[in-house]
C-alpha cells in the first residue's frame, strides 16, 4: 500500500484527514509533527495520530534549524509583510514542507499531504515548497477536497470517534510558533469589531500591564541577536525569554487587514512580543550602522523579502539573490540596543556600536564641534544650482503667488 506524510498538528482538520485518506486515497498515513514552538504536548499529539490510524506518528525537534535558517535570516532582512505581520507561519511552512520531504524519502512514501484549506496562503507555501524540493512527490490537500465545512468536519469526527480539540463553539483558528501566534476566525472576521481579550494569549492588556518599564539590552553581531543584558543566549532562548518579557508589558498585538496571495483581503490578529522588539531593535542598529543609501536601499529589499516569504518562495534563485545581498549588508551590524518595553510599546532608548556610523563630534552643537560650516556654503550652491536654474529659464517674471499655484493646480480657477 503507498504511503502518504501528513503534517500534523493535532487539531481538527489533520485529525480528519488521518482517517479521510485512508478512506478515499486507501493509503498508509504516516503523522509528521514539527515542533518550531508551539508549546504543544507533543507526546499526546503522537499518540493521538496513532490512535486514529496512522501506521506511524514522527515527532521532529526543529526549534533551532528554525531559529537558525528562517527567524534570523528574516529579522537581518526586516521582513515585515505589509509593514505589519513579521511573517511567523509564513516562515515556519517551507521548513515544515523539507521535513515532509525528508521523512517521505525515508519512508518510500509517494506522496505528502497537509491541512490548509482551499483560500488561505498556506496551501501555497506547502505545494510549491515541496514541488521545488521534491518535484516526484503528490500533494494531497484533504481540507481543500472535502470541502467540508467546520461544522461537517466535527459531525465527521464524531461519527468516526476522532478525538477533536474543539467544539461548534469554540471561536478561533490558530496558529502558534516561537516567532508568534496568529489567531483567526469568529468575531474577528468582522473587520469593526475590536479583537476581545479572549484572542489573546502570550500579552497582556497594555492598560494592564506594568506602571514600571522593563529595561533590556540586545546585542548584536552582524545583525544576529546574540545575548540578553550581557547574557550569552542561543537563539531558542533568547526568543523565548524576549516573548515573555515584552509579552508582560503588552507588547507585540498586532491588528491589520492583510492582502492574501490568492486575491482576497483578511483581517488577522498576530501576537508577536519578540518579533516586535527585535526587529525594533534591529532597525535602530541599523540606523547606527547603515549609510544613508544603504538603508534607503535595504528598506526596498525587506520588503522584497516579506513579499517572497509571504508568497511562498523560499526555496528560489530570487531568495538566494536577495540573502546574498542581505548578508553583505550585515557586516557591521553590530553593537547594543537598550529598548524600553512600556504599555503595549517597544522602544530603542539606547544605542552603541563599534562600528557605529554616528559621530558625536559631527552631530554635536556643544565644545568639541568638528564639522566644518564653512563647508555648507558651497553645498548649499551646488544643491541649489539646479532650482536656480529652472528659474531663471522656466520662472522668469513670475510672481511668487503664480510659482505657488504651479504647484498645486487642482487649486486654479475652472
Amino acid at each position: 500500500m503507498d504511503k502518504v506524510v501528513l503534517a500534523y498538528s493535532g487539531g481538527l482538520d489533520t485529525s480528519v484527514a488521518i482517517r479521510w485518506l485512508q478512506e478515499k486515497y486507501n493509503m498508509d498515513v504516516i503523522a509528521v509533527t514539527a515542533d518550531v514552538g508551539s508549546e504543544r504536548d507533543l507526546q499526546t499529539i503522537k499518540e493521538k495520530a496513532l490512535k486514529i490510524g496512522a501506521i506511524k506518528a514522527v515527532v521532529v525537534d526543529a526549534k533551532e534549524l528554525f531559529v537558525k535558517y528562517f527567524i534570523f535570516p528574516a529579522l537581518q532582512a526586516g521582513a515585515i509583510y505589509e509593514g505589519a505581520y513579521p511573517l511567523a507561519t509564513a516562515l515556519a511552512r517551507p521548513l515544515i514542507s523539507k521535513i515532509m520531504v525528508d521523512v517521505a524519502r525515508e519512508e518510500g512514501a509517494s506522496a505528502v499531504a497537509h491541512g490548509s484549506t482551499g483560500k488561505g496562503n498556506d496551501q501555497v507555501r506547502f505545494d510549491v515548497s515541496v514541488g521545488a524540493l521534491a518535484p516526484d512527490l503528490k500533494i494531497i490537500a484533504p481540507v481543500r477536497e472535502w470541502r467540508m465545512t467546520r461544522d461537517d468536519e466535527i459531525e465527521y469526527a464524531t461519527k468516526h470517534n476522532i478525538p477533536i480539540p474543539i467544539t461548534k463553539t469554540s471561536p478561533y483558528s490558530l496558529d502558534v510558533n516561537l516567532w508568534g501566534r496568529s489567531v483567526e476566525a469568529g468575531i474577528l472576521e468582522d473587520a469593526w469589531v475590536e479583537p476581545p481579550e479572549d484572542a489573546f494569549l502570550w500579552t497582556v492588556d497594555p492598560r494592564r500591564a506594568p506602571d514600571e518599564p522593563a529595561y533590556v539590552e540586545i546585542e548584536f553581531e552582524r545583525g544576529i541577536p546574540i545575548a540578553l543584558n550581557g547574557e550569552q543566549l542561543d537563539g531558542v532562548e533568547l526568543v523565548g525569554r524576549l516573548n515573555e518579557l515584552a509579552g508582560k508589558h503588552g507588547v507585540g498585538r498586532i491588528d491589520t487587514i492583510e492582502n492574501r496571495l490568492v486575491g482576497i483581503k483578511s483581517r488577522e490578529i498576530y501576537e508577536a512580543p519578540a518579533g516586535v522588539t527585535l526587529h525594533a531593535a534591529h532597525n535602530e542598529m541599523e540606523k547606527m550602522t547603515l549609510t544613508k543609501d544603504q538603508a534607503r536601499f535595504k528598506a526596498k529589499v525587506a520588503a522584497e523579502f516579506a513579499d517572497m516569504v509571504y508568497n511562498g518562495l523560499w526555496f528560489s534563485a530570487l531568495h538566494q539573490d536577495l540573502a546574498a545581498y542581505i548578508a553583505s549588508s550585515q557586516r557591521h551590524v553590530s553593537g547594543t540596543i537598550r529598548m524600553k518595553l512600556f504599555k503595549g510599546t517597544a522602544k530603542a532608548v539606547g544605542r552603541q556600536s563599534p562600528k557605529a556610523l554616528y559621530d558625536i563630534a559631527l552631530a554635536t552643537y556643544d565644545r568639541g564641534d568638528q564639522f566644518d560650516h564653512s563647508a555648507a556654503v558651497g553645498f548649499i550652491n551646488l544643491w541649489g544650482l539646479q532650482l536656480r536654474t529652472q528659474s531663471r529659464i522656466q520662472w522668469l517674471g513670475q510672481s511668487s503667488d503664480e510659482i505657488l499655484r504651479l504647484t498645486a493646480p487642482e487649486a486654479e480657477d475652472k
